[in-house]
């Protein structure tokens, strides 16, 4: 069964939604958090082959982000 994660792609403005795909369960579970350790990208989702969403985290602030506009 294929495996898929999309992400919000925080490193460029305005860049959108990027999606890997992978073979197995282990493997998106093991991309995830090296997603989230980068620190760019804002929103991580895993979809199985279905579609469904197996884990979703949303990540709007982290300790000692400072928002600036």
């Amino acid at each position: 069964m294929m495996y898929r994660i999309s992400y919000d792609d925080g490193a460029a403005r305005d860049a959108g939604t990027r999606t890997e795909y992978y073979l197995s369960e282990f493997e998106a579970l093991k991309r995830a958090p090296q997603l989230l350790e980068d620190g760019n990208h804002h929103g991580i989702a895993i979809h199985d082959g279905s579609g469904s969403v197996l884990t979703g985290i949303r990540l709007e602030l982290k300790l000692g982000l400072v928002a600036t506009d």
